[in-house]
């Protein structure tokens, strides 16, 4: 069978993206235009930040959109010019119906989740933060509700103890740009498989604010673990020390138990510590020793580090 002539609009933004742009550019697929957010404003001196896929695809000389508003009328006739038949959405905004339907072959999206479970805005955090032990990426075809459409390929990896959602991220960018690359093919050679998502109870992938970063040490131990793991290294799960913000980054699940001396007993026992080598904070059913950590007005720093200068 003759393959298809691709010409490709490939939308994404953050790092997450730039692999899956990449791979593509490697194996010279005609990509006729790149879809970002604007530049914007960051920093001190508030200078001009450029997205990462920005960055790359200036670097390799591609065409590069940067609409406001995807409805936007010039921006539509723009996008017609470039003649596109495949639209290609990594860590994109919502699209309009008339942009993802309006390319001839379609237009997929790579989803950092296995579909239908994670929909939504955050899919590496909650899976981390639920104490998943696999995920993994999906891409599928675009419908009106967001990440329901047709599911072509999945991969899965599991989410070892000592992942974080930084971790888990730098796996699921690179094994997601193959997936990609393996659905364009597909594509290409006009032999895709359409799976229709399961409707089952899924669980969901919402976006994360400021509360859902707050730890609430009446939680159970492990269930507050898996918080700063899905969180670390950001937006970072924060608790309040002597009235300023504690970031934690990283802790170990330690049965460890109060010593009974007087010290922690005025102190309720609400945290542990040798004020040398550990730092261990009250939970529902146990202590969670805090292994890195930065106090407001610090740097990141490991626990032994942070006691040298701060004294209970």
């Amino acid at each position: 069978m003759e393959k298809r002539e691709l010409r490709i609009v490939f939308m994404g933004t953050p790092d997450f993206a730039v692999p899956s742009l990449d791979i593509l550019v490697q194996h010279n697929y005609k990509i006729v235009g790149v879809i970002t957010a604007p530049d914007k404003p960051a920093g001190r001196g508030q200078q001009l930040h450029q997205s990462a896929v920005k960055k790359y695809a200036v670097e390799k000389n591609l065409a590069v959109l940067q609409p406001e508003k995807l409805k936007n009328a010039d921006f539509i006739n723009e996008l017609k010019a470039l003649e596109p038949n495949l639209f290609i959405v990594v860590a994109f905004r919502m699209l309009p119906e008339l942009v993802w339907q309006m390319p001839e072959y379609g237009t997929f999206n790579l989803h950092a989740s296995l579909l239908p479970q994670y929909r939504g805005a955050a899919p590496i955090n909650w899976a981390v933060i639920n104490g998943e032990k696999e995920t993994g990426v999906t891409t599928f075809f675009l419908q009106q509700e967001i990440d329901t459409g047709n599911i072509i390929l999945q991969e899965k990896i599991n989410i070892e103890d000592e992942d974080n959602a930084g971790s888990v991220h730098d796996k699921l960018m690179d094994i997601g740009s193959q997936l990609v690359l393996k659905t364009v093919q597909q594509i290409e050679e006009n032999s895709v498989t359409e799976q229709p998502q399961e409707l089952t109870t899924s669980k969901h992938a919402p976006k994360i604010y400021k509360e859902t970063c707050f730890i609430d040490w009446n939680k159970p131990v492990l269930e507050i673990h898996n918080l700063i793991r899905g969180l670390s290294p950001y937006p970072t799960a924060f608790t309040h020390l002597d009235g300023k913000v504690l970031k934690v980054f990283k802790s170990e699940v330690i049965l460890r138990q109060a010593q009974n001396d007087s010290a922690q007993a005025q102190n309720d026992k609400a945290y542990l510590t040798d004020n040398k080598t550990y730092l261990s904070f009250k939970c529902a059913n146990g202590y969670l020793d805090i292994l890195e950590l930065q106090l407001e007005g610090k740097k990141r720093m490991k626990v032994d580090e942070f006691l040298r200068g701060h004294k209970f």
